[in-house]
């Protein structure tokens, strides 16, 4: 079961959370290090491992294995990947800009700066391709499919609209533009499977699902009538039949993805369709739906929250999984507030979803307050087209330990990458279908 991570990050607070891509464990960061989360249980999230000894500001997990790729506060513009169970910091890479995302599936490595994207192979971390003067991004703002057959990244192709780029990073190669919304992004998600994506603009009020092969629109969902409403998390469950949704507001809203009629006509559930005085009237609203104006018919044919559930607080942002834990559906809610909500959630009638746990992320009474410096620290130090440097490779134990680092053979690099992936908690998990790992080649400096 594949589930496409989805991160942010917060100076109110200096929170950063990540859930991996098959939402089994939780990375969570602040000024002080990092703590990765089990999340096998809904009763308390068992921790893999911590750090107290870094600033860490981004962590990614790639799937179960050991493998983590994390950045710095006081190091915004280096990418460090570790072992994080041997403590061995495998390889690093330095970019002219400051990092504001990275994401990670079995065949890419992603790393995102205001104006360009780098494409590394995870398998020797070497760098594939750039895609340089890409249009203003500073939230960092983009996604990568979890299905390495439908390898796709997508990013802002405009800072203006609401433009999704598709990029092949198999092929190297750019799949199409997506006409989305009329306003900037604000999120965006691939399905599972890597043949869907769900995108959400600036005003926050209607959400759409598009076709990744065609690039034609599929469903539409209107999330409220608050305009002023940031939209920071979207999550598909496992089969993609529904769709979550978090913003600033207190409210999380599910949608259902019903299969598009191959007409377009707007879709209707199966208590619409049935006998009596409420079907009549629903079949009524539909049909006049022809003689109104374009504008109106829009918002008739928007689908509406399938479930909802209700945060403690508002104001907060949030991001949000759809995920199986112990052969249950949950929605599980992270906020910048410090606390991962667990809520029950009914796949089959919908309706209002129960908290039925409350977890704090944090080990210390008071969050980490971040420098409001960070994302301008380094950020307009270069033109960001420039290769990333590669650093010297070197032994994570004795950071951690607060050492200096050692140096590694070419021969301990080789093994550590292949360890660090093949190596994972999930024994059912592999990097690919081949049972070696390929040897491994870095630059040297």
């Amino acid at each position: 079961m594949n589930f496409l991570a989805k991160s942010y990050d917060s100076t109110k607070n200096g929170i950063f959370v990540s859930f991996n891509q098959d939402c089994t464990s939780l990375a969570v960061s602040t000024c002080h290090g990092y703590r990765i989360l089990s999340l096998n249980t809904i009763d308390s999230p068992q921790e893999i491992c911590e750090s107290e000894t870094e600033d860490i500001c981004i962590v990614e997990r790639l799937f179960s294995s050991s493998l983590l790729a994390m950045v710095s506060l006081s190091s915004p513009r280096k990418l460090k990947v570790c072992h994080f169970k041997k403590g061995t910091e495998i390889c690093n890479y330095s970019y002219s800009n400051t990092i504001l995302a990275v994401k990670l599936n079995r065949a890419r490595l992603v790393v995102c700066l205001e104006e360009s994207l780098f494409i590394h192979n995870i398998r020797d971390m070497a760098v594939l391709h750039t895609i340089r003067d890409t249009p203003p991004n500073p939230s960092g703002l983009c996604a990568l499919s979890t299905d390495s057959d439908n390898c796709y990244l997508a990013y802002p192709g405009s800072s203006t609209i609401g433009e999704v780029q598709i990029f092949d990073t198999v092929n190297l190669n750019c799949k199409m533009m997506i006409a989305a919304h009329d306003s900037p992004l604000a999120a965006m998600m691939f399905s599972p499977n890597g043949n869907m994506i769900a995108t959400a603009s600036e005003k926050g009020t209607v959400i759409r699902v598009f076709n990744v092969a065609e690039g034609v629109k599929l469903h539409e969902f209107r999330r409220g009538v608050k305009r002023c409403v940031n939209i920071s998390g979207l999550a598909f469950s496992p089969d993609a039949s529904l769709l979550a949704a978090t913003s600033n507001t207190e409210t999380v809203h599910v949608f259902k993805l019903e299969n598009p009629k191959d007409d377009g006509a707007p879709t209707t559930s199966s208590d619409d369709s049935g006998q009596g005085w409420m079907g009549y009237l629903s079949k009524a609203v539909v049909a006049s739906a022809t003689y109104l104006p374009m504008l109106q018919m829009s918002v008739l044919s928007q689908g509406r929250a399938f479930a909802s559930a209700h945060l403690p607080q508002h104001g907060h942002r949030n991001i949000c999984a759809l995920t199986e834990i112990q052969k249950v559906l949950r929605l599980l809610v992270a906020s910048s507030d410090g606390y991962l909500y667990v809520y029950s959630i009914d796949k089959a009638e919908g309706g209002d979803c129960n908290l039925i746990k409350q977890h704090r992320l944090l080990k210390k009474a008071e969050p980490p307050v971040v420098p409001h410096s960070l994302r301008e620290s380094g950020s307009r130090g270069g033109s960001g087209d420039e290769t990333p440097e590669t650093g010297s490779v070197s032994t994570y134990a004795g950071i951690l330990k607060g050492n200096p680092p050692g140096t590694m053979s070419e021969s301990e690099k080789k093994r550590e990458i292949a360890a660090a992936v093949e190596k994972p908690e999930n024994e059912n998990f592999k990097l690919t279908d081949d049972q070696e790992f390929p040897p491994v080649t870095l630059k040297s400096d």
